[in-house]
């Protein structure tokens, strides 16, 4: 199994898993990894350092005064990726999906001819503009993919 490191051209960053790197080749070429925030394919490989696992065995100890060189590098983004996908996931557990129907269930909503509730759905840039206008809180939310699916 091979792990990557992988970051798609909105700078988001993610692992990968593959057989082999020719399996990887392959599917980047045939545009099947994509970012899991944005869904963007214009993947690039990062640079990574292998990690070797041979056993529980303990660094032999440096002399008194010796100076250590250690560095803590996180993904760049990563919280505020993690974070993001954690807000996805609670708007989908938490909403009804209405679908195209949004801007008009949004309305009925709004004006009390439907039950209050939280809803998602699909809306256009002036169907969003129109809602807004008429004093109706809304907001687009893009959802990865990979979450569009059943929640694992």
């Amino acid at each position: 199994m091979k792990v990557l490191d992988l970051q798609c051209g909105r700078q988001h960053t993610f692992e990968g898993w593959f057989g082999s790197e020719e399996d990887f080749q392959s599917q980047l070429a045939r545009s099947l990894v994509e970012c899991p925030v944005c869904g963007d394919t214009g993947i690039l490989k990062r640079l990574s350092a292998p990690r070797l696992n041979l056993g529980a065995t303990q660094a032999p100890d440096k002399p008194a005064g010796e100076s250590r060189s250690v560095a803590a590098v996180p993904a760049p983004n990563a919280a505020q990726q993690a974070a993001f996908l954690q807000a996805v996931r609670h708007v989908l557990a938490n909403t009804e999906d209405v679908g195209a129907q949004f801007a008009e269930e949004a309305r009925k909503i709004h004006y009390g001819e439907a039950d209050e509730r939280n809803i998602r759905g699909q809306a256009t840039a002036e169907e969003t503009a129109e809602l807004l206008e008429e004093g109706i809180a809304v907001m687009p939310l893009p959802i990865p993919k990979a979450l569009k699916g059943p929640l694992q």
